[in-house]
C-alpha cells in the first residue's frame, strides 16, 4: 500500500513538471507581442517554462498533424485550428484571441502618404507577400490585390515570403520596395525606425481572426491551459492593442 501511495505521489509530480514545460506554435505575425505577454506572464507564474516557436500557420499545422510536441497552436485566423478539430488533434474549444490588420510597409517609398497608390509607380520593381498558401496575412493581400483588380498586373513582381517575418525581412532590407505584412511587425522598434506603413482599410479584406487551440497530448498541459486562459483574459488587452491589433473582450 505504502508503495502505491509513493508511485502515485512520483506520477504527480512527474505530471507536474511536464505541466510547467509549455511547447507554443505560433503564427509569425505573433514574434513581439507574444514575447511581451510571455514576460509578464512569467512575473505571475515564475516557474514557467515557455518555449515559442513562430512560423507560417499552415507550416505550423502540418507539424502539428505530423506530430511535433506542441501543447498550444496560436494561429494566424481561425480556419488553420479548425483543420486540426477536424482531425481530432485539439481539445476543447477554438477560441479567438485578437483581430489582425494588414498594411503595406517600405522603406524607401512614403506609403504614410501615398496609400496604395504606389502599388503601380514605376520604381516599384519588387512586392513582398508571404506565401498564401500557408500564410493568411498572404491570402489576404492576394485577396485584397484581386479585389482592386491589381493581381494580374502585379504577379510579375511579387516575391514569396516564407512566413509574414520573412516577408516584413524582405521589405526591411529593402530587397523589396513594398511589402504587405501584419501591422504588429511594422509597429516594432527597429521596422517603425527605418521604413513607414499605410494601414489597409479592413473592408478590402477578409477578417483577420486569429485564434488558438489546445493541442491534444498524452499528459494534460495544465500550463497550457493557463496560458491560454492569460491570453484571453483582460490582463493582455493593453499589450494586444500596442502592437496595433484590436481585442475583443467579455
Amino acid at each position: 500500500m505504502k508503495r502505491l501511495i509513493l508511485s502515485l505521489i512520483i506520477a504527480s509530480i512527474v505530471i507536474s513538471t511536464k505541466a510547467q514545460k509549455l511547447n507554443v506554435a505560433a503564427a509569425a505575425n505573433l514574434k513581439y507581442v507574444l514575447e511581451e505577454i510571455k514576460t509578464e506572464y512569467i512575473k505571475l507564474h515564475p516557474k514557467a517554462k515557455i518555449n515559442l516557436v513562430y512560423g507560417s500557420s499552415g507550416t505550423l499545422v502540418q507539424q502539428i498533424m505530423n506530430g511535433a510536441g506542441f501543447d498550444l497552436f496560436m494561429s494566424a485566423d481561425n480556419e488553420f485550428p479548425l483543420k486540426l478539430k477536424n482531425k481530432e488533434l485539439t481539445t476543447g474549444v477554438i477560441s479567438t484571441y485578437a483581430f489582425g490588420k494588414l498594411v503595406v510597409y517600405s522603406t524607401s517609398l512614403n506609403v504614410d502618404k501615398k496609400g496604395l497608390e504606389v502599388l503601380t509607380e514605376s520604381s516599384v520593381k519588387k512586392i513582398a507577400i508571404a506565401n498564401p498558401e500557408t500564410a493568411t496575412y498572404g491570402t489576404r493581400t492576394v485577396e485584397l490585390l484581386k479585389k482592386m483588380k491589381l493581381y494580374d498586373v502585379l504577379k510579375q513582381k511579387i516575391v514569396l515570403g516564407e512566413n509574414i517575418a520573412q516577408t516584413a525581412q524582405f521589405a526591411f532590407t529593402g530587397n523589396a520596395e513594398l511589402g504587405f505584412i501584419a501591422l504588429s511587425l511594422a509597429l516594432a522598434p527597429d521596422m517603425a525606425e527605418k521604413g513607414n506603413h499605410f494601414i489597409i482599410p479592413e473592408n478590402l479584406y477578409s477578417p483577420i481572426e486569429q485564434s488558438c487551440v489546445l493541442i491534444k497530448t498524452a499528459v494534460i498541459n495544465t500550463e497550457a491551459i493557463r496560458f491560454k486562459q492569460y491570453i484571453l483574459s483582460a490582463a493582455t488587452k493593453g499589450i494586444w492593442e500596442k502592437f496595433g491589433y484590436s481585442v475583443q473582450k467579455n
